[in-house]
């Protein structure tokens, strides 16, 4: 028997998740080696010493609490949008997003070992991350994923074809 196909709404919220965790994802690893490559200077080298250190309770408010810092200027740039002035706004919104993704990516980095000392945290991680896997391998593997990645693709030998062309080393 086949499965109920979702509800349009449904289906178009996971796919505006699908989105937001795509973002988060290309931008995890980036972001948080840059921070940790800021984390070798001394003073921030003490700080990340400090965080390592807390109990989970505090590793979990450390994790948090930057998160929440950050919704003040996200609805600040949603408001720039809505009072026509578009790009400001959607470029605080992309720097805020980036700046928080960076944060937290080398805070949860920093504080996870202490997070997973959390009965509740140790129990739904995984469950949480083998959901998002799974529905970031359905969106790689859909159409649209795939015909766009042959674009972008088709783009990026385009142009090194064109810089090729201008020096000369055709």
């Amino acid at each position: 028997m086949d499965k109920p196909r979702p509800s349009l709404l449904r289906r178009l919220l996971l796919g505006l998740l699908a989105l937001v965790l795509l973002f988060e994802e290309w931008g995890w690893e980036p972001l948080q080696a840059a921070l940790a490559r800021l984390g070798r200077l001394p003073i921030f080298a003490t700080l990340e010493r400090w965080v390592r250190s807390q109990p989970p309770w505090a590793a979990l408010a450390l994790y948090v609490l930057p998160a929440l810092a950050l919704l003040p200027a996200k609805l600040l740039a949603l408001w720039l949008i809505g009072h026509q002035h578009a790009l400001l706004g959607l470029g605080s919104l992309l720097a805020a997003k980036a700046l928080g993704t960076a944060v937290l990516a080398r805070l949860f980095t920093l504080t996870q070992p202490a997070l997973m000392k959390l009965e509740w945290f140790a129990r739904l991680y995984p469950r949480w991350k083998a959901w998002k896997d799974e529905l970031l391998a359905q969106v790689r593997a859909s159409p649209a994923w795939l015909a766009t990645g042959r674009l972008v693709a088709d783009v990026r030998r385009q142009w090194r074809l064109w810089l090729r062309g201008r020096d000369g080393s055709a």
